[in-house]
């Protein structure tokens, strides 16, 4: 049903599916489960209670499963569970939740994640996502689908980042980022929404000018955030899209909402 090279570990209890492949130099912790055609390519190493969905593939030298980098964890059982048809290259960690975090971290479908990116304790990723290299996620992160972010970002604990939404290369992301939005710099700033993403998922044109102009009355500097949003909710009540970004700035979150530089909101 597998196939296990010679120099691979499966410890017993391991659950493998149909057509799994282990190559050299593996390592499979007792209580992990690949699904069916689950690809470990070479020097990969699975542990603790770890569920990959099928058709996942992990390139060599990355590191899954392994506890949790939180120095309040007192080796309580806890879970990762990765989706089906993820891309895992060289080097990547994940690790599973902690107590503070309801003890599962969880990877959704159609991911990919470049050389060295990292997933820490109790991240909750949607599927499309796609981490490039040295992309990093501190503890509690939450990122919706289709998301990108760029080499070298880096995310702090408890923010959220939004679906479609994209982070510039070495960027580093204190604050919530709302769906569709763009952001960059040193200390992440909002630079506009994520046309580029749009268009290549065939959002309306019509979508995407509405999405624009509810972005524009948003961040404008007239009025508090609660009336502007009271405004664009009015004025868009029917665009899914706006609507989104709405619900999400008005959700209760422990991180502020990233925003523009007054000329980046004109």
């Amino acid at each position: 049903m597998a196939t296990i090279h010679p120099t691979a570990v499966v410890e017993e209890g391991a659950e493998l599916g149909k057509d799994v492949t282990i190559g050299p130099y593996c390592h499979v912790g007792a209580v992990v489960k690949l699904g069916d055609g689950v690809c470990l390519v070479s020097h990969a190493v699975v542990a603790g209670h770890t569920t990959v969905g099928a058709n996942t593939r992990i390139y060599p030298f990355a590191s899954i499963g392994h506890p949790p980098q939180d120095m309040k964890f007192k080796g309580e059982t806890s879970y990762l569970e990765i989706g089906c048809n993820n891309v895992i290259r060289e080097h990547v960690t994940m690790n599973p939740g902690t107590e503070g975090g309801g003890l599962h971290t969880r990877i959704g479908n159609n991911c990919l994640f470049m050389v060295n990116a990292h997933v820490a304790h109790d991240c909750q990723i949607a599927d499309h996502v796609i981490l490039v290299n040295n992309a990093t996620l501190a503890g509690h992160v939450k990122i919706g689908d289709w998301a990108i972010l760029g080499g070298l970002s880096a995310v702090h604990q408890f923010v959220r980042i939004g679906r479609h939404a994209m982070v510039g290369g070495a960027t580093g992301v204190a604050e919530d980022i709302i769906p569709y939005g763009s952001v960059m710099g040193n200390r992440a700033r909002l630079t506009g929404l994520n046309i580029v993403g749009l268009k290549r998922r065939d959002f309306p044109r019509e979508v995407i000018h509405e999405l624009r102009r509810a972005y524009r009355l948003i961040f404008a500097e007239e009025g508090t955030m609660a009336e502007r949003l009271a405004d664009v909710a009015d004025l868009y009540q029917r665009n899914e899209a706006v609507m989104e970004i709405v619900n999400f700035i008005r959700a209760d979150s422990s991180r502020a909402i990233c925003q523009p530089h007054l000329d980046d909101a004109a």
